[in-house]
């Protein structure tokens, strides 16, 4: 019996701001993406994920 995959868990830090491109400075998904993230399926998650690991390099939040 194959078990359900768990749901990707949220990014959200409890750093709620957007800045002037609509991206959240604590998680760094879009607005949109935090408003559609409870409907999306864990392969859009991960996919949004690496969005906001791209997005937090090109800020210099994080290392590559």
């Amino acid at each position: 019996m194959n078990t359900p995959e768990r749901p990707v868990r949220s990014p959200c830090i409890s750093i709620c701001a957007l800045d002037e491109q609509d991206i959240c400075t604590g998680c760094q998904r879009t607005a949109d993406e935090i408003t559609r993230w409870g409907r999306m399926q864990n392969d859009e998650r991960r996919e949004v994920l690496r969005r906001c690991h791209e997005r937090a390099v090109a800020q210099g939040i994080m290392m590559p």
